[in-house]
């Protein structure tokens, strides 16, 4: 049995019994109804009276019992003695204590050839995911959305279904945030919201916004508030959602750090994951958002698929032309000043009192306080505030920074970059407001600004301002541009290589698998949301992860707006998972390794002009590996029909899981109930559609096995592209695969060389029915042949 005991002020652990492993959980789909509840109904009247008489009462609070995945229960607890007692007891397989979970969030259809090259297929976008559910674990949604609403004028689906799941019994349940969850409604409405729903934010229109996947059914699971969860509320939901047969379960939140233990794929998350995609479900996670670092990864087992992020093409490009002619762009989104008329520019600093009430001298130049502002002075102007480290460490908002503006009555406002602020802190910044305004997100257009400023701004003795000469205006900036130069990595992306353990000894599995748009993303939002009750308690943004940092943020600059811009892994996760919901339609038979391997084998590695795709490394445009993108970027048209598939199944992952070094047999019994085959393999033989070899010794062979799903027998012939240090041999070269049959490939990777570095290459497969079929190699030699 798992069991689970945490939370505020003691601690959750997940226990596992032994009498109820992976092969006596109910797999829902293979019994009927009566059977699921009996089944469940004995399990959880099994944990009741196993606590009940180990237990004295009122030394803990039960939460949960999984039945479904797993056999086990998660507890709250602030007492040794209990932990020690159910540790203890006879049955229990595990133990695990409770951990944090973090949350990684109109254009992207058309950007990745959806209306054109897939919906066609199935009769057009309103019938595009019909028949396949999709599963979200996030912070609920507001179902009255036209995101989601059979009942909108614009939308006729009535085909759309929504459960959810309040899966969290120590928070209070009755706020009106436990359904309308903001980032849950950009996520959902992502992978599965109604097609053509006008986009309109601050009254203005940017265009009309569709799902992947506008005709699949969405079942939503709340477990996550703006600061994230916990890993028992996210397993609950996992739980509950394969029961519920889900099809596809799509998570934009992982861990905090790399799990504790012998391997991260041995934590309870990624277990119950294994047990999901043993169900034939489907698991499709963020990568996280801790790039450009390396090993920065936070999504860690080959069955599941991780999801990295990319900027688009589409850009927004508003300016500011200043009274000397000079012309300077930034971001943000806003309507112009009024008219052609040149207004004049001030300093926050220069019509602000002599002496502040804010306990900040920060809050002065960041615009956070309208009692800082002489009145007469500030209004009809365009004032320069500042972006400082407080918007970064202390809480200050773009968003507060508006409402200032509006309540002095200046004629808008210049957010000018601090020298203290990394640019890499803010190239993906972006927001929405009334107030006519700009960002000038880098140092060079900053300073030029403020050189302006200084020199018509006419000073008294004592340095007051007394004239305000400069003059400016804000020019309509949200209209978009498409550069056609795009996917490119996002900094925010977290980047492989894949790790074994908190050690961060590296693993033989490429991470992330697929990249996906997730910067700037438009998308459903929560107009009537007030704040997370959850959250109250949380007052220095610095406790927060990047995508909870954003959610906050993007509530107060969208407060009463049904639709909201963010950025994050969390955003490009949905993406994938309604282009899988597609695949899944047109294959619903396929399992999800199947489905995993069609992505992975057809996806880009060029952008749309054709040259390498590249990854924004700090302040720096690199090119792009597969530790930055994985296989590269999804092609939807090209993965419905990919050729051939590379699968894996569940004793493939626990044969795996055998091979991970440091992990023994008692260590994957405990973890999936079932121990280890007397033959070993190495981690690099499992059957996925990809080879990572994170120690290369003299030589290794490996064997892959390929199935045809074309509709026709087809020849391939291997073209070999070998990474740096590696020669590459491929048997046989050349091989046909008749209709629904599986040939092997037998793969020799010899160490030329020590390159003290990871270094990439590629299978691919070239058909004669025009299908390719790629297979990205990372190979780091250890040491060469004959050493």
């Amino acid at each position: 049995m798992v069991a689970a005991v945490g939370g505020g002020g003691g601690n959750h652990y997940c226990t596992d019994l032994l009498q109820g492993d992976s092969n006596h959980c109910c797999w829902g789909r293979q019994l009927n109804d009566k059977d699921v509840v009996v089944y469940r109904e004995r399990l959880i009247s099994g944990h009741d009276i196993f606590l009940d008489s180990l237990l004295q009462r009122g030394t803990f609070t039960k939460l949960y019992s999984y039945t479904h995945l797993i056999n086990g229960f998660a507890v709250h607890t602030t007492s040794e003695k209990v932990i020690h007692s159910i540790r203890r007891a006879k049955g229990v397989r595990a133990i695990h204590e409770d951990i944090k979970m973090e949350k990684f969030t109109t254009h992207t259809p058309d950007f990745l050839g959806i209306p054109i090259g897939v919906w066609p297929t199935f009769g057009g976008a309103r019938n595009s995911g019909e028949g396949v559910v999709i599963g979200l674990v996030d912070t609920g949604i507001n179902p009255f959305h036209p995101s989601f609403t059979s009942q909108s004028a614009l939308v006729t689906d009535e085909r759309k279904q929504l459960f959810m799941g309040n899966l969290m019994p120590h928070v209070i349940m009755d706020h009106p945030l436990m359904l309308m969850g903001m980032e849950g409604n950009h996520t959902a409405s992502i992978a599965a919201g109604n097609y053509h729903i006008p986009v309109v934010n601050n009254n203005f229109t940017y265009g009309y916004a569709s799902g992947m996947a506008p005709a699949a059914r969405i079942s939503i699971y709340k477990a996550l508030y703006t600061f994230g969860g916990y890993m028992s509320d996210v397993v609950a939901a996992v739980d509950q959602a394969v029961e519920d047969g889900v099809d596809i379960l799509s998570l934009s939140i992982g861990p905090s750090s790399v799990p504790s233990g012998p391997s991260a794929f041995l934590s309870v998350l990624e277990t119950v994951l294994l047990f999901a995609t043993r169900a034939g479900v489907l698991v499709i996670q963020a990568a996280g958002n801790g790039g450009p670092t390396s090993s920065s990864i936070l999504s860690f087992s080959p069955w599941i698929t991780s999801v990295a992020s990319s900027i688009t093409d589409r850009k927004y490009r508003p300016s500011i032309k200043l009274g000397n002619g000079q012309l300077f762009t930034g971001t943000g989104l806003s309507p112009p000043t009024a008219g052609e008329e040149l207004f004049p520019i001030a300093t926050a600093a220069d019509v602000s009192q002599g002496k502040v009430t804010t306990t900040s001298p920060f809050f002065v130049d960041s615009c956070q306080n309208a009692d800082s502002f002489i009145p007469y002075l500030v209004q009809g102007k365009l004032i320069i505030c500042t972006y400082t480290p407080v918007f970064e460490f202390e809480g200050a908002t773009i968003g507060a920074v508006a409402e200032t503006i509006q309540k002095v009555g200046a004629a808008g406002f210049i957010l000018a970059t601090d020298h203290e602020i990394q640019p890499e802190q803010i190239e993906n910044s972006m927001f929405s407001l009334q107030v006519p305004s700009i960002f000038l997100n880098n140092m060079q257009s900053s300073a030029a600004l403020l050189e302006y400023y200084n020199t018509g701004t006419i000073r008294s003795k004592n340095g007051s301002a007394v004239h305000f000469n400069a003059r400016a205006r804000i020019l309509e900036g949200r209209h978009a541009i498409y550069t056609g130069k795009a996917p490119v990595v996002a900094s925010y992306s977290s980047r492989g290589p894949d790790v074994n353990n908190a050690l961060l000894q590296t693993a033989d599995v490429l991470k992330p698998n697929i990249m996906a748009p997730g910067s700037s993303i438009w998308a459903a939002w929560s107009p009537n949301g007030e704040g997370d009750p959850y959250n109250k308690g949380i007052t220095d943004p610095c406790q927060l992860s990047f995508d909870a940092q954003n959610y906050i943020y993007s509530e107060l600059d969208n407060k009463g707006e049904e639709f909201a811009l963010l950025s994050g892994t969390s955003m490009a996760t949905p993406h994938i998972a309604g282009v899988a919901a597609l695949i899944k339609q047109k294959h619903p038979h396929w399992s999800p390794s199947a489905i995993l391997s069609a992505m992975i084998t057809t996806a880009d590695v060029t952008d749309e002009s054709g040259s390498p795709l590249l990854a924004q490394n700090d302040i720096h445009l690199a090119n792009a590996t597969p530790f930055d993108f994985g296989a590269g970027f999804i092609n939807p048209a090209r993965a419905i029909d990919p050729g051939l598939v590379f699968e894996a199944g569940y004793y493939d992952y626990v044969q795996f899981l055998c091979a991970v070094p440091g992990v023994d047999d008692m260590s994957v019994r405990r973890a999936v109930g079932v121990g280890c085959p007397k033959r070993k393999k190495w981690c690099s033989d499992l059957n996925t559609a990809s080879l990572t070899v994170s120690n290369l010794v003299g030589s290794r062979k490996v064997i892959r096995r390929l199935s045809n799903v074309g509709s026709e027998n087809e020849r391939y012939k291997v073209v070999v592209r070998e990474p740096l240090g590696v020669r590459v041999r491929v048997f046989p070269q050349v091989f046909e695969v008749r209709v629904n049959a599986s040939t092997h490939l037998r793969i020799v990777l010899e160490a030329t060389e020590v390159t003290n570095r990871y270094n990439f290459g590629e299978l691919v497969l070239q058909g004669n029915r025009k299908h390719v079929v790629r297979v990205p190699m990372a190979v780091f030699v250890g040491s060469p042949l004959g050493s």
